[in-house]
């Protein structure tokens, strides 16, 4: 088997792997990084989410960057903010050890002032989305001219939400020479455009393995509400109490708190994160394997060092911002052909993102309860009698033992013996009298009971793409149609997006002349005289974590 020492990798990277938990490349990373390093072509890798595609393109650009240069060498492009924030924090991270190398992201939605501050170093590395990369090198804040990689992360991503104009613009104001680096899930006929016109003769693979990746994996979600979460999180620990797993938080403050809040309540569990040193995370680790602890609560940089087998569970306290990490997460259980559970508790809001989930990542969602504490209590008191019952006789059961045994429990009635047992087993779970029925009954995006309204909305949707499929006839030339990167997988019909435009926009609903549908986008016709209108209004503009991408479309 392949190791990342055998990959010809730099000394800074080599040292790093050990703290990263590196040992054994994914397929998309033994196969790209040997080409990468050459650092002589350009490049195409199709692999579905959550195959390592970061470290795959991430080595070998770190490699390539030389820090004693003071400029902009390479770029990497990906489609949202919290993508291209993740892959900064994992660039971050490989290149721990690579003195004088800096790395910026920027990104739509925030402040531009203080990222035209940071840009002013001169890093090394940029990752941006799209839309703010363009309006930094139009300030001329970021200068392309001397960059010798691109990476176009989730390119087919990028298309979807519309950012095609964007990506020639970008590519437009880098050199001839640099190399591109293209990696996407899917090859659509637009992409293949973008490598014969900006890429020669690209070198192509294609893995097609990380589709079966969480096979063996039984994805579970319940929905409650945010202020509850800590209390259900306990309920699920209770009521499986030979659960072995990882709860996953986003942020380091977040997973020392919940880990500081279950051990107050003697749960068996530490944190793990990044502000603790190696020997604190070595540590964690061998009370996690010698089974010391129960549960480990752990950021997703940080669990790359868990390499723990026969786990049971993975629990996402809070989703994770891309698709990859939530395939990396789930992907700690369920190992050598073994069936494991991965459980998101998320709120009404957060359900849309498991739609996403599902449709990317191919894979279904179960929605679950949280257990009452009713539940928690019969069930642990089953688990404590089968023990007892499975309880083989102990070759050290002696006479004189067991006259002493029948003389303390003599004179108890077998009612009196049998609640004795029972209460010593959930005395220790530690339950007051006032629990709650956590379970959130929000119906606004309650996937699992939307009773009636899902008939309609199916027909609604139906209603909507037929119209859409209709060709126009002749086209007013006072009328011109535009692209949004919305569309019914956000929750979108005709009438939704007419109001969110116009609320958008400021024109009048009516001015909106025909709005056509599809799964991931839309286009609508307007009278020309709002075109700039409605081009201006958006700019800037996020919604569902991702930004807004308005275009003329000209097909």
């Amino acid at each position: 088997m392949v190791k990342f020492t055998d990959l010809d990798l730099s000394e800074e990277l080599i040292k790093v792997l050990p703290e990263l938990g590196f040992e054994n490349p994914t397929e998309i990373q033994a196969q790209s990084i040997p080409i990468l390093n050459q650092q002589d072509s350009d490049f195409i890798g199709l692999a579905q989410t959550g195959t390592g595609k970061t470290c795959a393109f991430g080595f070998p650009l770190l490699d390539y960057v030389d820090p004693e240069r003071q400029v902009t060498q390479s770029l990497v492009v990906a489609p949202t903010r919290e993508l291209s924030m993740q892959i900064a924090e994992q660039l971050k991270a490989y290149a721990k050890y690579k003195r004088g190398l800096k790395i910026t992201v920027v990104y739509g939605g925030a402040n531009i002032v203080p990222q035209m501050k940071e840009l002013r170093s001169n890093p090394q590395v940029i990752v941006a989305t799209p839309g703010r990369l363009i309006d930094l090198v139009n300030r001329k804040a970021i200068n392309l001219g001397k960059v010798g990689v691109v990476v176009l992360d989730e390119a087919d991503e990028m298309l979807n939400m519309g950012f095609k104009e964007d990506i020639d613009i970008i590519l437009s104001h880098t050199p001839d020479s640099k190399m591109t680096w293209l990696f996407s899930a899917t090859m659509p006929n637009e992409i293949r455009r973008i490598s014969n016109e900006y890429m020669v003769d690209p070198i192509e693979i294609r893995v097609t393995s990380g589709e079966e990746t969480n096979k063996n994996i039984e994805h579970q979600f319940a929905q409650l509400k945010t202020s509850d979460k800590m209390e259900g999180l306990k309920r699920f620990l209770d009521r499986d109490p030979d659960m072995r797993g990882v709860i996953f938080c986003r942020t380091k403050i977040d997973t020392q708190n919940v880990a500081e809040k279950l051990a107050k309540d003697d749960y068996k569990v530490e944190p793990l994160h990044g502000d603790m040193s190696q020997a604190q995370r070595e540590r964690v680790m061998r009370r996690f394997k010698s089974h010391e602890l129960q549960v480990v609560v752990a950021t997703d940089v940080a669990a790359r060092g868990i390499d723990v087998n026969n786990l049971t569970h993975v629990i996402h306290y809070s989703l994770p911002d891309s698709r990859e990490y939530y395939t990396h997460r789930s992907g700690r259980t369920a190992r050598a052909g073994k069936k494991g559970i991965s459980l998101a508790l998320v709120n009404s809001r957060e359900v849309q993102k498991l739609k996403e989930y599902e449709s990317r990542l191919k894979i279904k969602f179960e929605k679950v309860k949280v257990p009452s504490v009713s539940d928690v209590q019969i069930n642990r008191m089953q688990l404590h009698f089968e023990s007892i019952r499975d309880t083989k006789k102990s070759v050290h059961l002696t006479e004189e033992i067991l006259d002493a045994a029948y003389e303390t429990w003599h004179g108890m009635e077998i009612d009196e013996l049998i609640d004795k047992l029972v209460s010593h087993e959930l005395n220790k779970l530690n339950y007051k009298k006032d629990h709650k029925d956590l379970n959130d009954t929000s119906r606004s995006r309650d996937r699992g009971d939307r009773g009636d309204r899902r008939g309609d909305r199916r027909r609604e949707s139906r209603r909507d793409r037929e119209r859409a499929s209709r060709k126009p006839g002749k086209k007013d030339p006072n009328v011109v149609s535009f692209f949004i990167n919305l569309g019914e997988k956000d929750g979108m019909d005709q009438s939704k997006l007419r109001n969110f435009i116009s609320r958008e926009s400021g024109i009048k609903k009516s001015d909106i002349l025909d709005v056509r549908m599809r799964n991931l986008n839309a286009y609508f016709d307007i009278n020309k005289k709002h075109s700039s209108t409605v081009s201006s209004s958006f700019r800037g503009k996020e919604m569902n974590g991702r930004e807004l991408r308005v275009n003329r479309d000209n097909s």
